[in-house]
């Protein structure tokens, strides 16, 4: 089979089955010329010779607007957005079943539908009765949200493009089923291909589209990871059901920071955003006792004091147990290790209970030496005292390593009350007046200043 020739005018660009003289386009004379095929091998398997439309380069000193948010009002969702809603965006927001995702788009969807921004909410998994029923328990029922219960892609699509919304949501995508894949709904191809829609609808039309995905048990979005990689931002909704705090985490946004949080609290009325979450995370903490330590951490770009808990306690079997809430084990095994090699404090024939109070996890190396602080104090049944907080990261070597935005944190822990703190030494610590600071320069230092010998 013979290829197939591309000839094309170098004056305006336009396509040619066969050579001539003069461009049937513009008129030009002799500036046909033929083109390479753009692909070689088998048309089916190859793009072939079949040329495209050239695309419009720009430089890097190419200056542009930032695009314009619009801002629901809630502090703490507008947050983890990274300043607002941004037009034209598709959101992935996943949790797992119950925590709260369709109440919290519930009343996000109010708030922007209040502010002016038309807003269609698709629910494919309950009836429009049902939504109606949460909306009135919140007290949302006069908020302006168009409702709809409807799990067919093509008719989402087709409404949403007659409707023209700023904000769409569907809730959730493993409901949505595309007629043009041969699966069921939920499986991987009907969730990448629906994904793959509403992302491609959501820039062509302008609109912003939100989607809800379940997790796994591994506390990954059910489907492909490639879903994560199509939209904008994905946000995780985290907590514990019978807790009644619930954090929202960005871990990634095109338009914003990324592991920034927002913390909110589980109520009769729906989702309340908790504007302090340090104070809230220490509230339920009473008088020091052993095993407790108040740990200075970043989430994204706020400071959080939460409280670390350890419990040490000889281990009936021949395996002790290290059991981990809320952070790494890996970690905690390392922080052991260090322990026992550099300073001489075995763990072996102890089990090790480790949690992040308030159902926060933490991810951060400065909560090495408030984790290390909380097992001695719960070894040696030693209290730490109540208005200290610690951080610092620890090395294998035993050294201590100095914690990023030191003077954030420790303004955080000034504000609410504390009036000592023990960080390693060489971190910017600015002028906080009234706050005494301890600065070991290695693990073994401070095993010593803290708990004395050890």
């Amino acid at each position: 089979m013979a290829k197939t020739q591309s000839f094309t005018c170098s004056a305006c660009g336009a396509s040619h089955t066969r050579w001539s003289g003069r461009c049937e386009a513009c008129g030009e004379w002799n500036t046909i010329v033929q083109e390479a095929p753009l692909s070689a091998g088998p048309a089916k398997k190859s793009l072939g010779g079949k040329r495209g439309q050239s695309i419009a380069l720009t430089d890097l000193s190419t200056e542009e607007t930032p695009p314009p948010r619009t801002l629901c009002g809630v502090e703490e969702l507008d947050r983890v957005l990274g300043g607002g809603l941004v037009p034209a965006s598709a959101l992935l927001v996943g949790g797992d079943p119950g925590i709260g995702k369709s109440t919290l788009l519930l009343q996000a969807a109010a708030r922007f539908a209040r502010k002016g921004v038309k807003t269609i909410y698709v629910s494919g998994e309950e009836a429009s009765a049902q939504v109606r029923m949460r909306a009135r328990r919140l007290g949302l029922e006069e908020s302006p949200v168009q409702l709809a219960a409807e799990t067919n892609l093509r008719d989402i699509l087709t409404t949403l493009e007659a409707e023209k919304p700023g904000l769409a949501i569907i809730d959730s995508i493993q409901t949505m089923w595309a007629d043009n894949v041969d699966s069921a709904p939920g499986s991987v191809s009907q969730v990448r291909a629906a994904a793959h829609e509403l992302t491609t609808f959501a820039k062509r039309h302008g609109v912003s589209i939100i989607m809800v995905g379940h997790v796994t048990k591994e506390g990954q979005i059910a489907g492909p990871r490639v879903v994560e990689h199509m939209v904008d931002t994905v946000l995780y909704f985290e907590g514990e059901r019978g807790h009644q705090f619930r954090i929202l985490r960005a871990v990634k946004n095109r338009f914003g920071p990324a592991d920034e949080i927002g913390v909110f609290e589980m109520t009769g009325k729906g989702l309340a955003q908790v504007t302090n979450p340090s104070a809230l995370f220490l509230s339920e903490r009473g008088k020091p006792s052993p095993g407790s330590a108040v740990f200075a951490g970043i989430e994204g770009t706020r400071p959080v004091l939460v409280e670390l808990q350890a419990l040490v306690a000889p281990s009936p079997h021949s395996q002790p147990r290290r059991t981990v809430v809320g952070w790494d084990s890996g970690r905690l095994a390392m922080i052991l290790a260090v322990l026992e090699a550099r300073c001489g404090i075995p763990f072996a024939g102890l089990d090790v209970y480790l949690n992040v109070a308030g159902g926060l996890k933490v991810s951060e190396p400065a909560a090495d030496l408030a984790v290390a602080a909380a097992l001695l104090s719960a070894r040696e049944d030693t209290a730490l005292p109540a208005d200290t907080v610690v951080f610092g990261e620890i090395s294998l070597s035993g050294a201590l390593r100095p914690a990023p935005q030191t003077e954030n944190r420790l303004k955080e822990a000034q504000k609410l009350g504390f009036t000592a703190a023990i960080a390693p030494a060489g971190g910017k610590t600015g002028t906080v007046a009234g706050l005494t600071l301890t600065r070991p320069s290695d693990l073994v230092g401070f095993v010593g200043e803290t708990f004395g010998a050890g």
